[in-house]
């Protein structure tokens, strides 16, 4: 079963040429960026979520790419938001490059599959060099949201 990422992620919770200073505030940007104007989410407990999460061990993927991830209790459907930032952020990430493309994602305490399924769905695009090199040269929010909800796997056992 396939992950339709235009129903994780609004465009709104897209982000381009974001900066951070540290892994830590990059964090509490996407909790800000995750939790969005006016929503039900606290921005504080998410990004509590996403620290303590990044504290079992680093998010970032390789290849310049996190995936920062949490469940939230009391949310009904899982959530995106994805950012690309002006300059790489040291991540503690598995190859040791520092970030530059973030994807974090909040999932319902309960949706293990689901949850799972979007992250191996990540995993995959995030693996595609060109859409890392697209994402990093788009100039907009609507033009990363197309790449992202519009990539499809060629690899080969791909969907």
């Amino acid at each position: 079963m396939d992950v339709d990422l235009a129903k994780v992620i609004p465009v709104e919770r897209v982000t381009v040429h974001q900066s951070a200073s540290s892994k830590k505030r990059l964090l509490e940007q996407m909790a800000e960026l995750l939790a969005g104007p006016g929503d039900v989410l606290n921005c504080n407990a998410v990004a509590q979520t996403l620290i303590e999460r990044e504290r079992l061990g680093s998010t970032g993927i390789g290849h310049g790419v996190a995936l920062p991830h949490g469940r939230v209790t009391g949310l009904d459907a899982p959530l995106g938001a994805f950012a690309t930032l002006d300059s790489a952020v040291d991540f503690d990430a598995i190859d040791g490059q520092p970030v530059d493309l973030v994807f974090g994602l909040l999932v319902p305490s309960e949706a293990t599959d689901e949850h799972l399924r979007i992250l191996a769905r990540l995993a995959a695009m995030f693996n595609d060099a060109g859409l890392r090199d697209a994402l990093r040269k788009a100039g907009s929010r609507e033009a990363v949201f197309d790449l992202l909800t519009g990539w499809k796997d060629t690899s080969a056992g791909g969907r």
